[in-house]
C-alpha cells in the first residue's frame, strides 16, 4: 500500500515520461495495469580516471535523477584526455584535459575555459565585449580606438609605456605611517 502511495506522489510531483500499461481481463472484466519502468545502465562514463575503478562486481547501483545528476558526475568524474591538431597556431598538438563535475561543464564556454589556449581567446572576447559595452555611444572613444589600432607604432608604444603605480590602500599606508 505505502508503495502505491509514493508512486502516486511521483506521478503528482514528477510525472515519468514512460508509463506502460497493459489490458488484462481478471474475472470477465477488462482492468488496465501499470507497469513500473525502471531501467538499469551499467556502463562505464568516466571516460578516463584519474584513479582505477573498482571491479564491476564491487560496484553498487546508484540512483540518478534531475536532483542528483550534478552530485553524482561530481562524484564520478568523468574525465576526456587527447590531444588534437592546433588549428589557433597551426603547430603541433593541443592537449586536451578535461574532468566534468556538472552538466554546465559541456558547455561549450565551460569547455573553453577548461584548455588553456581557448581560455585565454575566451577571456579576451570577454574583455572586447565589454569594451564595446563601455565605448557605445562615446564617438571620441571609439576614434581613439580606431587610431590606435590604425598606428602600430603608437600601439607598441603604448604596450612599453610604464604603467602608472597603484595608490596604496588603506591598509598599507596605515601600516606605513605606524612604522
Amino acid at each position: 500500500m505505502t508503495n502505491n502511495s509514493s508512486q502516486k506522489f511521483i506521478a503528482r510531483n514528477r510525472a515519468p515520461r514512460v508509463q506502460i500499461e497493459y489490458d488484462v481481463e481478471i474475472y470477465g472484466s477488462e482492468k488496465k495495469i501499470e507497469l513500473p519502468f525502471v531501467m538499469g545502465v551499467l556502463a562505464d562514463l568516466s571516460g578516463k580516471p584519474v584513479e582505477a575503478l573498482p571491479p564491476v562486481v564491487e560496484r553498487k547501483f546508484l540512483e540518478i535523477d534531475i536532483d542528483s545528476f550534478d552530485e553524482r558526475m561530481k562524484a564520478i568524474q568523468p574525465r576526456v584526455a587527447f590531444a588534437v591538431p592546433n588549428t589557433l597556431t597551426g603547430e603541433g598538438q593541443l592537449m586536451v584535459d578535461i574532468t566534468f563535475e556538472s552538466i554546465d561543464d559541456f558547455s561549450p564556454a565551460a569547455v573553453a575555459r577548461k584548455v588553456e589556449p581557448l581560455s585565454r581567446l575566451l577571456e579576451a572576447r570577454t574583455q572586447l565585449a565589454n569594451l564595446q559595452t563601455y565605448m557605445d555611444g562615446k564617438a571620441g572613444a571609439e576614434s581613439l580606438v580606431n587610431k590606435l589600432l590604425q598606428d602600430p607604432a603608437l600601439m607598441k608604444s603604448l604596450a612599453q609605456a610604464p604603467r602608472p603605480s597603484r595608490p596604496a590602500s588603506n591598509d598599507e599606508s596605515a601600516a606605513t605611517s605606524a612604522s
